[in-house]
């Protein structure tokens, strides 16, 4: 005989306000979940990364919100390590708008899956190195990079610029940062994945 479980209303509500209290989106159960998800895909611990992955999920995190972070940890952490991570998560985030729950969370979990085993550089911070000197002083565009159409090639702007086409290899030596910058390197390609195969030619050498 099939025997039947009775759950009071009281019984419910009570349960759903301890899930709630546990999983607080706005308090620090919710900021510790997602911080030891990220820790594990910038740490390559796919298991870990599935685990905190399936805690959001099972607390009803907005699925959004999982994606947003993993966007932004692709290029943070994974970068041009593997330039690839982040049109695989922008696409199960796509995919899983199309199909909802419960078979999108085979989104959320290639995604997530793909963060923690791909490779790793955070390179792309160089960025926050340049915006830090543009903060310091606006330079001069140095006159062969500046736009000739117009009235500019009157004023010799582009005067001595050279085309890369042109050239061997599609590369000629030439400064590209104004003048006080010139030599100044802000990127440094990593050692792992796509990046490690990159030919970086330098201006200054």
């Amino acid at each position: 005989l099939e025997s039947e479980i009775f759950i009071s209303k009281k019984t419910a509500e009570q349960s759903i306000q301890k899930k709630a209290i546990l999983y607080d989106k706005d308090g620090d159960y919710h900021y510790d979940i997602i911080s030891a998800f990220i820790k594990s895909l910038r740490g390559s611990d796919p298991d870990a990364a599935l685990y905190w992955l399936a805690r959001m999920v099972r607390a009803g995190e907005d699925p959004h919100f999982i994606f947003r972070r993993m966007l932004i940890l692709a290029s943070e952490d994974v970068g041009m390590a593997d330039p690839y991570a982040l049109l695989v998560v922008q696409a199960a985030r796509q995919a899983f708008d199309q199909i909802g729950f419960p078979e999108g969370q085979y989104q959320l979990a290639h995604a997530a899956l793909y963060l923690a085993t791909c490779p790793k550089s955070n390179s792309i911070e160089a960025y926050f190195e340049a915006l830090a000197e543009v903060e310091r002083e606006d330079q001069e565009v140095p006159n062969h990079l500046k736009d000739a159409s117009r009235d500019g090639e009157r004023l010799g702007h582009g005067k001595g610029y050279l085309y890369p086409h042109h050239f061997d290899g599609h590369w000629v030596k030439q400064d590209y940062l104004p003048a006080k910058l010139v030599g100044k390197t802000f990127y440094t390609p990593g050692t792992e994945g796509y990046e490690a195969k990159l030919d970086i030619k330098k201006n200054k050498d």
